[in-house]
């Protein structure tokens, strides 16, 4: 049975670090067995159909875009499911119309290895970590002080939990729930 899943691709195309075209990036999911490849914003999201089993076949991705980046390429991989649950779950509903804060998920590469209390606040960057529900990190990031970037959250969470982790802004999340329902 075809089961569709989204792969997001840790640390490719930001600030010219292991930078994959986004044609490479698909033919390399293609080329292990995957159906109905598509890709979304050049930050790594990647859509797919499997049903072969997803290890085995992750694990040649893993290898294909190792060769492409000229490095490691960690790959948080979740169902279809998965994401409507959080999108159903509305973490940032109380949040997400207040205009000084930005909502990120942080999905963690595996269980976390520390599980801090919540809320975790980080004054330097401005983050505050308010929710976890499995492997995803609800996190909100404001002006940092005297300046006018934003915090950014996943050296924060990595650190708090222990195991790698990516990050996206709520907005792509909802972006990309809304393909995979199309």
């Amino acid at each position: 049975m075809k089961m569709t899943h989204v792969a997001f691709l840790r640390a490719i195309n930001v600030a010219g670090h292991a930078t994959i075209k986004m044609t490479d990036l698909n033919r390399a999911f293609v080329s292990a067995g995957f159906e109905n490849v598509r890709t979304v914003i050049q930050s790594g999201n990647v859509l797919f159909d499997c049903d072969s089993p997803l290890r085995a076949s992750i694990d040649k991705v893993r290898r294909n875009l190792t060769k492409l980046a000229g490095t490691q390429v960690q790959m948080m991989v979740r169902t279809q499911q998965d994401l409507e649950a959080i999108i159903k779950a509305s973490p940032f509903q109380e949040y997400e119309t207040r205009h000084e804060l930005k909502c990120y998920v942080a999905f963690l590469a595996s269980d976390p290895i520390k599980q801090p209390t919540l809320p975790v606040l980080s004054e330097k960057e401005a983050l505050e970590i308010f929710k976890v529900a499995g492997r995803e990190v609800f996190v909100l990031s404001r002006q940092k002080e005297n300046s006018r970037m934003y915090g950014f959250p996943n050296g924060v969470v990595e650190s708090e939990f222990g195991v790698p982790a990516t990050t996206r802004n709520w907005s792509t999340i909802r972006k990309i729930a809304a393909l995979l329902a199309a």
